[in-house]
């Protein structure tokens, strides 16, 4: 298994991306899609306000179907980098502040 610390510039339209997660509309994606919606659930922001999570991924280029299919659509400047394990990921963005909690500060509805 191959794990991917992702960082992503939202777009003005993320907020439609809460949307999607809570409608079922990305878990039911085959073959990646409850693995996505988990790791979107936990996003986190850094101090640059990217979007940053842990992801598995098999597919060369890292990413490819979760960007045709969702990504590119509420992303912009997805950079993936290698990391050892998930926990070890998820463990290092742990403290930073919610990607859905940014979103409704900017987005208040």
């Amino acid at each position: 298994m191959t794990y991917f610390e992702v960082r992503a510039k939202p777009k003005e339209n993320i907020h439609e991306l809460r949307y999607d997660i809570d409608h079922g509309m990305i878990h039911t994606l085959i073959p990646f899609g409850k693995s996505l919606q988990y790791s979107l659930e936990n996003a986190k922001v850094d101090k640059d306000n990217n979007a940053v999570w842990i992801e598995e991924d098999y597919c060369s280029p890292p990413l490819a179907m979760e960007r045709a299919a969702v990504l590119d659509r509420y992303f912009t400047d997805i950079k993936v980098q290698v990391i050892k394990n998930e926990q070890e990921g998820w463990n290092r963005i742990k403290d930073k502040q919610s990607l859905w909690d940014m979103v409704k500060h900017l987005n208040p509805s």
